[in-house]
């Protein structure tokens, strides 16, 4: 199958300084990302604050630029930032950000903020714009009478679900939610997750979802690519993932997931914290963390290659010894 979005070899770098009054440092964002994303597809970005997945999210929409590689959107480059072309796109990709009250805009009602793009694309009559208004409030969950409100009288659910009926106004192809629901009570988590679920199922949707929660991208992804310092480490079908986890980073995560009945005992334990972007390891990035790292760790960066039918990985040490490279 064809897909709708591409990402190849996408790099981001933003400079930052080593103290008060240090020289400014490169920190690679993103690094050497490539991604597909297929009609109807979920696809789920997993990883440690600091992997770099939100800036991935925001680069496959344009709006962070690439300094390297590029995104194509239905087989055509995406276009520079806010140019015409750009923001006629927009149309069919949409965010459903982290903080919903910080993603509303306080003075506007919900059914205003709602409309808004509607009326930026200039879709439809302005009866048939209300008209809009009123199926999605529906369609996520939302009362008639709340469309005159505004953000600070909602709960923190019904904010969310404002954004999402917000981004899935002009009917577009794909969605990218960076934690949408990390914010929210577990009860109101499971309403927004079925919500999004119920969506896509009826609208054939494809989705980037950005999560620290695995439980919730068990659930609700088709497939799953791990991200550690910038970089994929590991990507798959989500039950073959999840089933069967391939890199060391990926074991250590899944195992952290309580599950019940599974002793405590068993969990693999992550020593230390993620290492300064500034400062990244020579070799596999990982390696200071990794009870399995060897010097040929330490030297080499693994490539992200093909460890099973449908799994991909980058570690020297997925097939049980390091991968030989060409003299």
């Amino acid at each position: 199958m064809t897909a709708l979005l591409e990402a190849r070899d996408l790099v981001r770098v933003y400079h930052g300084r080593q103290g008060l009054f240090g020289s400014a440092v490169p920190v690679r964002a993103v690094d050497g990302v490539s991604l597909q994303v297929r009609p109807g597809e979920t696809l789920g970005i997993v990883g440690e604050s600091g992997s770099g997945k939100s800036t991935l999210g925001r680069m496959l929409l344009g709006i962070d630029a690439a300094q390297g590689g590029e995104v194509r959107f239905g087989g055509a480059l995406l276009p520079a930032a806010a140019t015409p072309d750009w923001r006629a796109l927009r149309a069919r990709m949409q965010m459903v950000y982290q903080d919903p009250l910080g993603a509303l805009d306080r003075r506007l009602t919900i059914a205003a903020q709602i409309r808004e793009p509607l009326d930026i694309h200039r879709i439809g009559s302005s009866a048939e714009r209300a008209q809009r208004v009123e199926e999605l409030m529906q369609a996520v969950g939302l009362r008639p009478d709340q469309a005159d409100r505004y953000p600070h009288e909602l709960s923190g659910g019904q904010r969310q679900r404002v954004v999402i009926a917000r981004a899935l106004a002009t009917r577009p192809d794909m969605l990218v939610c960076d934690e949408p629901v990390s914010a929210l009570d577990v009860s109101i988590q499971a309403q927004v997750v079925n919500l999004l679920r119920d969506l896509q199922a009826q609208s054939r949707l494809s989705m980037v979802f950005i999560s620290h929660d695995l439980k919730v991208v068990r659930n609700l992804c088709d497939r799953v690519a791990v991200m550690y310092l910038g970089r994929i480490v590991e990507e798959g079908p989500a039950e073959e993932l999840f089933a069967d986890p391939k890199h060391p980073y990926t074991q250590a995560l899944i195992s952290s997931v309580p599950e019940p009945g599974r002793p405590l005992d068993g969990r693999v334990i992550l020593q230390g914290e993620p290492p300064n972007p500034a400062k990244r390891p020579p070799g596999c990035a990982f390696h200071p963390r990794c009870s399995i790292a060897t010097d040929f760790c330490r030297g080499q960066v693994p490539d992200l290659r093909q460890v099973a039918a449908r799994q991909t990985a980058a570690c020297h040490h997925v097939t049980g010894a390091p991968a030989s490279h060409a003299a």
